[in-house]
């Protein structure tokens, strides 16, 4: 593989369970030292298209390469190169978070010197020196999760999967856990990563695919997402609500729509374009008219999503092999 070529190429990835079609002909491009977010209801195909990738599935067709090898033909290759953190924490309660790391060493077959050091190494890496020694049935939900990311590093991979990392996570759980994946890629790191937070995506990823019922059926950064449906939100405050009527009518002569108003005095409307805010605003301001809020927005991911879709991201869970 060279410096340029794709850490992950997938091309027509075709899976089922049955009846149920899980992966219907999915293509995946992942630059090296970038995260891919996938995201996606339960069920749309994330999970599964991860187990393909990572060797975990044999797919019915299409063909794979990670980190320059076919997942298919070189299997063992793969595993080489590769961690995998699932939807929850895989470490055994009853070790410490140091043992649990050097255990992973040494199944992967460093000595028992080198696993050692590898764990001390990843446990002040992640935050959990200080909790070295306890048993990981102690930790809090972020500690676990991070003592799982850390032993998906016992090996050095090129290609990291995250499928789903900081599900169940409390909000500040989720943002340590976003620290770490963040310093994993400035530290050259491939990430693919799933999600059905829209905003990990937004936080995390360079590029992002959403799937729905087992296909790709959009792709690009999170900013071209958001310009794809083409709606752009208007939002006006004054800073005086007794001006909200004459901010109501200059809005409605503006954009040629009726605008609504939430209980705290803001007036939005939809509009095409941002060159409407400065026609607002030169119409305002002539008016004598002070404003608190003037603004044009992107739609968020979950509005994209729900565009894309035509529905929200919880659905049923994918069928388990």
């Amino acid at each position: 593989m060279t410096s340029d070529s794709p850490v992950i190429e997938a091309t027509g990835l075709t899976l089922s369970y049955g009846t149920t079609r899980a992966l219907d002909g999915v293509d995946l491009t992942v630059p090296a030292g970038t995260v891919l977010g996938v995201l996606g209801p339960n069920g749309a195909g994330k999970t599964t298209a991860v187990r393909v990738l990572s060797t975990l599935l044999r797919p019915d067709a299409g063909t794979a390469r990670v980190a320059g090898f076919d997942v298919l033909a070189d299997p063992q290759q793969v595993r080489r190169r590769i961690g995998l953190t699932g939807q929850y924490a895989s470490v055994d309660e009853d070790l410490t978070g140091s043992q649990n790391l050097a255990m992973i060493g040494r199944l992967l077959g460093l000595p028992r010197a080198a696993a050692r050091a590898r764990a001390a190494e990843l446990l002040a890496g992640f935050s959990l020196t200080d909790a070295a020694e306890r048993s990981a049935k102690t930790y809090s939900g972020g500690m676990r999760r991070r003592l799982d990311l850390a032993a998906s590093l016992v090996g050095r991979p090129q290609v990291l999967f995250l499928d789903e990392p900081t599900t169940g996570l409390d909000p500040r759980s989720r943002t340590e856990v976003w620290d770490v994946v963040r310093r994993l890629v400035a530290d050259g790191t491939s990430v693919l990563l799933t999600t059905q937070y829209l905003e990990e995506a937004d936080e995390l990823a360079d590029d992002i695919v959403v799937f729905d019922t087992g296909r790709v059926v959009a792709h690009g950064t999170s900013d071209e997402l958001k310009h794809r449906t083409g709606a752009q939100t208007l939002t006006v405050r004054p800073r005086d609500r007794a001006d909200t009527p004459t901010v109501l009518q200059v809005i409605e002569q503006v954009t040629g729509a009726v605008p609504t108003l939430d209980g705290h005095g803001t007036a939005s409307v939809p509009v095409r374009s941002e060159t409407v805010l400065g026609t607002v605003l030169d119409l305002l301001t002539t008016q004598g008219i002070a404003l608190s809020e003037l603004a044009v927005r992107l739609p968020s991911l979950d509005e994209v999503f729900l565009a894309l879709t035509g529905h929200a991201t919880q659905t049923e869970k994918e069928p388990v092999s």
